[in-house]
Formats: structure tokens, sequence, C-alpha cells
């Protein structure tokens, strides 16, 4: 099974926390092995997600205040591929089949993001050519890499499990 890992670019303290809560969130329930904030030390927002994967299982990792060269560079030297989503990028519906099963490191920004990582990155790729959130991009792309499979898996270690129903909200305590 292939690595896939989120790369958070642009967090801005004091207005992000949320969003890039929400990030790492959708990454965990989409399918990814972890998000990576580069620049920034996200004690609050690690252990936000941290105590969600406590709850709600898997073991879904999260990284603060690394270096975005190192981080890139490492990961590319490991044989893994770097894509950047951006609306200024290919067609995920057509650039897709090139990386899937290769492990993977998915960018996603916040604001403005230099063109260096347009060159850095091994592919530009957009969900959509409109102007729209990152987070629905990352929803959206890792629905496509993982061709809907995500919405079926079970999450071990899980405290909690939430058992679907037509109205109100069921959630079943899972003992050791």
């Amino acid at each position: 099974m292939s690595e896939v890992v989120v790369l958070r670019l642009g967090h801005r303290p004091g207005r992000d926390t949320r969003i890039s809560t929400h990030a790492g969130l959708v990454a965990r329930a989409f399918g990814a092995d972890g998000i990576i904030f580069v620049n920034y030390e996200v004690e609050g927002i690690k252990e936000s997600l941290e105590d969600v994967c406590e709850r709600w299982g898997n073991s879904f990792f999260v990284k603060g205040g690394e270096s975005l060269r190192d981080v890139i560079e490492d990961w590319k030297s490991s044989g893994g591929v770097v894509v950047h989503l951006t609306m200024y990028g290919l067609p995920v519906q057509r650039e897709i089949s090139k990386f899937r099963g290769k492990d993977m490191m998915i960018i996603i920004g916040a604001g403005k993001v230099s063109g260096e990582i347009y060159e850095i990155s091994d592919f530009n790729v957009a969900v959509g050519n409109q102007p729209h959130s990152e987070i629905s991009a990352l929803a959206v792309f890792l629905d496509r890499l993982f061709e809907g499979k995500e919405l079926d898996r079970e999450f071990s270690g899980a405290r909690r499990k939430i058992i679907p129903s037509e109205s109100g909200k069921r959630v079943k305590e899972i003992e050791e």
C-alpha cells in the first residue's frame, strides 16, 4: 500500500488554526496517512487531531515546524512523487492515473503559493479551474485517488464508531 501525506503550506497563526485543523481532519478521514505543516509549530492542532485519532481510530500522524525544502527533498529521494493541488494545474481526471499507487506528498496552500512550488512539484493538478478551498480540493482529490474506497474504511483502534442512521445520531462506544 502506498503512503499518502499532505503537506500544508502557509499556515497563518491566529487566522488559520481552524482551517488547518480541518485540512488534517479531511486528510485523515479521506485516507491520507498524515499531515505535515512547514515552518510552523502546530501543538494545538496536533493535540486536536491526535484526540480525534484516539477517539475515532487511526494512526494518522501530525508534524509541524518542518523545513519545506528538507521535507520535499527527503520525500523525493525516497522515491515519492509530489503533487501540488492548484486551480492552475492540469485536470485531476486526466492526470490521476500517472501517480495513483505511488507514495505521494500532496501539497495544499493557504493564500498565494510561491512559484517555487510549481517548479519543485512533479505534478500540478487542478480540481476544477475556479477559485475554491484547498480543503474541498483535498477531499475531492483523495476521493478520486482512492476511487471512493476510503469511505468504507474501518479505523483501527477506535473507541467510538458511528452507526449510520436515517435520522438522529447513533454512536457505539467500543470497549478495549
